[in-house]
């Protein structure tokens, strides 16, 4: 077997590789927009091909592994959730097989935590993303955010991940945008994590957010919030409240994994607020899914 791997988070919207030596180190990336989604076909087999094949012409009995919502049912293949809690063996334990006819290959399962009653939880992809971030976080563990469409926030203990909950802030925020009255002022302006944001931040820690999201178009109508500021303001009042619902008063830092664009305006909030925000290094899922592959490599040992 190459001591090469191919490391691939395929999600709803996006793909990305990475092309790894024996020792995990990146010898190339690439991002493209096919998301699962956008596989013509669901032939997932050629759209991979596609995008690494010359990878593995440089490094044909290189191991591939992919995480992500390849793994859901929209995917290549439905694979069965991994219980909380979970360290990196059980994740390992989880993995199965696609066979393809370009070579080895193998999906990552996701994790599903069901510790609250009547409340489950899942994700796909993120699991592996924290698995790779582990080497960074003190002791093996703490409170991890990856912010996004539906953000995670993950409770890890000895390099374990012991469970976590999910907050839709960036589809809500989207859908608020796009399909609500409070978008017919949104037509100004970019997210910033100015005084506007901060201001949001800060207001959502009463309590009502219904009631707060309202104030996004009414200020704007009584002149006291500028119209180029509204989605700074929304943006804060959302990520407000949902600091609200996972910093509690004895959480004093957080690790944060996710793209710049979004971390930012996470460590504003959370600077508001009095914590610490450490932020991850983004290709930690490469990291991740190296870690998977060589527990493959070992047997499973």
């Amino acid at each position: 077997m190459s001591d090469s791997v191919i490391a691939v988070d395929w999600g709803t919207s996006s793909f990305r590789a990475y092309l790894l030596d024996a020792a995990g180190g990146i010898l190339e990336r690439r991002e493209a927009a096919g998301g699962i989604l956008r596989v013509r076909g669901g032939d997932f087999a050629a759209a991979l091909l596609a995008e690494v094949g010359d990878w593995l012409k440089q490094a044909p009995d290189a191991l591939v592994i992919m995480s992500g919502m390849i793994g859901s049912r929209q995917g290549w293949r439905e694979i069965p959730y991994v219980d909380c809690p979970a360290a990196l063996s059980d994740i390992a334990g989880g993995l199965e097989r696609v066979d393809w006819g370009e070579g080895e290959a193998w999906i990552v399962p996701g994790l599903l935590d069901e510790s609250r009653p009547d409340q489950p939880d899942v994700m796909r992809g993120e699991e592996t993303q924290v698995l790779g971030a582990l080497a960074q976080m003190p002791a093996g563990g703490g409170l991890v955010c990856l912010p996004g469409t539906h953000s995670k926030w993950v409770t890890v203990e000895n390099g374990a991940i012991q469970g976590f909950a999910t907050y839709m802030t960036g589809e809500v925020y989207d859908l608020l945008q796009g399909h609500s009255i409070l978008g017919r002022l949104m037509t100004k302006g970019a997210v910033n994590a100015g005084r506007w944001f901060l201001e949001g931040v800060g207001l959502a820690q009463e309590g009502g957010l219904l009631n707060r999201l309202f104030t996004a178009r009414s200020r704007v109508l009584a002149g006291d919030l500028p119209e180029d500021e509204v989605r700074s303001y929304l943006s804060g009042l959302l990520i407000g409240d949902e600091l609200a619902s996972t910093v509690g008063a004895g959480e004093s830092a957080v690790f944060l994994l996710g793209a710049p664009a979004l971390t930012v305006l996470y460590e504003a909030a959370l600077g508001k607020l009095g914590k610490t925000a450490v932020t991850l290094e983004t290709d930690a899922v490469a990291a991740g899914l190296f870690a998977l592959a060589q527990h493959l490599r070992k047997g499973g040992s």
